[in-house]
Formats: C-alpha cells, structure tokens, sequence
C-alpha cells in the first residue's frame, strides 16, 4: 500500500502541483523576468538566459535554464576569467535573493524537474556518485531540495548528497510540505547563500577524484 501510494503522489498529485503552480508563478513573474533580462543584457551584452546540459530523472540530460549572473569575458588566451571577475552587480543581486531559479518554472512545466527534489549537479559528476547516492536520480530534480534548507551550499559534499538520499527514501507529501516552509524561511531570511560557491567548495570530481 505504501509504495501504490508514493506512486500516486510522485505521478498525479506532485506532478499536478508542479504544473498548476509552474504555469501560474511564470505568468505572476513573467514581468519580473522581462526587467531581469533587460537589466542582465544592458550590463553584459549577452543573452540573459543562461542554460546548460545536467542529468535528470533516471539521469536523462536535460537543458537547465537560469538567469545569467556572469559575464562571458576572457582572458589573453580565449580561457574564462574566474568566476569572481565575472559576477555582475546585477548577477550578485538575483543570487542573493534567488530570482536567478526563475526560468527553470519552464523546466518544471515542462516535466524536466519538479518544485521539490534533489538539485540537477554537473554531467561529469555522474561517475563519481556511490552506488546508493545513485538514488537521487529516481526522482525529478528540484528547484528547491532536502540538502538547500539544510545549508545549502555550505554543506560538503557527502553531508549534501546525504540529504539527497533522504529525500528520496523519506519522500511524502509531509517532507515536501515541509521543504517548502523552510524554503520561504531560508528566502525571506537570505540565509546560507553564498553567492560564489566556488569559494566555498571544490567540485565533486575534483573532491572524489
């Protein structure tokens, strides 16, 4: 009976959530968006949006979209600045306030990703993953998750993948009801954001490698 239930709640009633809410938050923000994108181009000069490739549900790759909070300049070689010489005045600010997860409600309408779930990491960290963390990607990935309320990205690696892990074995309506409170909290507040990540952890491959 237990599994026939998170079936039903992983398939109909999260699933419908996500769209309901997905299709109603881009037309609240659908504005929102438009003066965000107008403030990142008139700064960089480049495409607001910015995407990339990272395994979903059952590690199928999907395209990821965010806002974008970098500059694309280089160096003498062709090779990117590193990413503190690249963060924008206006791409610190949606960070710090989290507005830059605004174009993945498209991801979550489109089925990629969900509200609530584990966070879709790097295609190249795939390898490195044990056999039991390897559960994250029976579920679709979230905007919000178990391991960001927890301390986002102060947290290292195993402790984070850790909470991914307990989300997935204790998912229900009660834990993602209670992702969600904590999210607003850790909004409202700003707190455990850190807007350079890379300052704060290295990358899993380079950590398990």
């Amino acid at each position: 009976m237990g599994r026939i239930y998170l079936c039903m709640y992983q398939q109909v009633f999260k699933r419908s959530f996500d769209l309901i809410f997905a299709l109603l938050g881009l037309i609240l923000a659908f504005p929102l968006l438009l003066i965000l994108c107008g403030l990142i181009y008139l700064e960089t000069r480049e495409n607001p949006i910015f995407s990339q490739r990272r395994p979903g549900l059952h590690e199928k790759i999907f395209r990821l979209y965010k806002l974008k909070t970098m500059n694309s300049r280089t160096d003498a070689t062709g090779a990117l600045l590193p990413d503190a010489e690249r963060l924008t005045r206006t791409g610190a600010f949606i960070r710090k306030t989290s507005l830059d997860e605004i174009p993945q409600l498209y991801n979550v309408l489109k089925g990629d990703m969900s509200f609530i779930g584990p966070r879709p990491l790097l295609i190249r960290y795939l390898p490195f993953y044990t056999e039991q963390e390897r559960i994250r990607h029976s579920v679709r990935p979230g905007i919000t998750g178990l391991a960001q309320v927890s301390g986002r990205n102060t947290l290292g690696w195993d402790a984070r993948l850790q909470k991914d892990m307990e989300y997935v074995e204790g998912l229900s309506l009660g834990m993602d009801l209670r992702v969600v409170a904590r999210t607003i909290l850790k909004v409202l507040k700003r707190s455990d954001i850190v807007i350079l990540p890379t300052t704060q952890m290295i990358d899993l491959d380079e950590y398990r490698s």
